[in-house]
């Protein structure tokens, strides 16, 4: 376990969740964990959620596969709400294994107002729970300790966001977006990244939703009235919960797994009718050549036959 993993363990809570996540789970599962921690690929610590920061682990390798399935080279990631820049350096830590498991390439954004958090407007920003001034920043140290795969977007959302968009190209399309901007006032307009032409997305995005778990989050609060208004808003985007993600998880009690969501880009090439996959797929029927599940009906000839011998009995009659 990394001394970053340890430190992790000694947040206030930390302990308790890992506890609560862990302890509930099968005990077999947990001590085949520590063989897959010891000797297991990358790919089959992303399935046991032994990478810190599960939540970025699985959605980043599912946008790298997308990524390579649709023939592309690399996908762009971004985090809205970096704050000290902690879950910011360890998606790039994660980016840069994921990237020697699959070899796609990354380009990371973390966008930020630098100066910790605005005043909230009213009950829907959940003030109860956040307040201005939460989440500073320390640019000039966060900024060198960034690779040169990512880099900061320091400014208003609502400025920042249209601009980005302006400035993106079609060879690394969004793969993931990790919202953890706290206010629903924020919240919308992050959810405006997802409002490009749709060749500047993956067919599907991971939308991770960080605040959608403190006590006073409902549909008509924080991010989730964000991602409400969003599907009002439009047509062929539609932000839903990550499809039957939880049955597809070996670890199921886990929390993150409650706030993966996933951006639909139904206005996508990949997702029009005229898309054709690579070649056609059939599906195998093992039964057709199972003898013992045949049982023959009546053919001609034993129609005939029949007839025969009725009207044989009838003559002897």
């Amino acid at each position: 376990m990394s001394l970053y993993a340890l430190q992790r363990l000694t947040r206030p809570g930390q302990l308790r969740k890992v506890l609560v996540e862990r302890g509930t789970e099968p005990l077999h599962l947990n001590f085949l964990s520590l063989f897959v921690a010891l000797f297991g690929s990358y790919r089959a610590k992303v399935d046991f959620d032994l990478v810190v920061r599960q939540q970025y682990a699985f959605p980043i390798l599912y946008a790298a596969d997308a990524a390579k399935k649709y023939g592309y080279k690399a996908v762009t990631i971004l985090e809205f709400g970096v704050a000290g820049g902690a879950g910011l350096l360890n998606m790039c830590r994660i980016a840069e294994r994921t990237r020697k498991a699959t070899g796609i390439e990354f380009r990371i954004y973390g966008f930020d107002t630098g100066t910790g958090m605005p005043e909230p407007i009213d009950y829907r920003d959940i003030p109860e729970s956040f307040q201005a001034g939460d989440f500073p920043m320390d640019q000039d140290r966060l900024r060198e300790a960034l690779p040169d795969f990512a880099e900061l977007v320091i400014g208003d959302i609502a400025e920042t966001v249209p601009e980005f968009c302006r400035s993106l190209g079609e060879d690394a399309p969004i793969g993931f977006v990790a919202v953890d901007v706290d206010y629903y006032s924020s919240a919308k307009k992050t959810l405006d990244v997802l409002s490009a032409p749709p060749q500047l997305y993956l067919p599907i995005v991971p939308v991770y939703l960080d605040d959608i778990g403190v006590d006073g989050s409902n549909p008509w609060t924080g991010e989730l009235l964000a991602v409400k208004e969003f599907n009002d808003a439009h047509e062929f985007r539609k932000i839903a919960p990550f499809t039957l993600l939880r049955s597809q998880r070996i670890f199921k009690n886990t929390q993150w797994i409650d706030r993966m969501f996933a951006a639909h880009i139904h206005d996508h090439a990949y997702r029009s009718s005229s898309y054709k996959g690579e070649s056609q797929r059939l599906l195998p029927n093992e039964y057709i050549n199972w003898h013992g599940s045949k049982q023959k009906g009546p053919t001609k000839a034993d129609g005939d036959a029949s007839s025969e011998r009725q009207a044989e009995r009838a003559r002897s009659a």
